[in-house]
């Protein structure tokens, strides 16, 4: 009988810190501390400064470049969530990945 797997948070990571408006960040440098730490799953957060979470082609191109990565490498990419002034956008929830 197979246990079902618990997604626990095993390890946080801050990856890059960017200016007002960019930052950039690469598909390897997110998963480097996963794959490191022997996890099955990551879940990518950022922060828009504007405050509107509504995520743009950067982050659409992102977020797709991170789930075939994860494909790829074994690791799922359960979530990309942008956080923005009392509010956030889910790729999962939003259809965009």
């Amino acid at each position: 009988m197979r246990s079902a797997t618990r997604r626990a948070v095993i390890r946080t990571a801050m990856l890059a810190t960017g200016t007002l408006n960019s930052t950039v960040v690469e598909p390897r440098d997110v998963y480097r501390p996963a794959v490191a730490a022997g996890a099955a799953a990551i879940v990518a957060f950022h922060n828009h400064p504007s405050g509107d979470p509504t995520p743009s082609p950067e982050d659409v191109d992102l977020t797709r470049r991170l789930a075939a990565a994860g494909v790829l490498i074994g690791v799922d990419l359960v979530d990309h969530l942008i956080l923005g002034d009392r509010r956030y956008w889910s790729f999962k929830e939003g259809g965009a990945r």
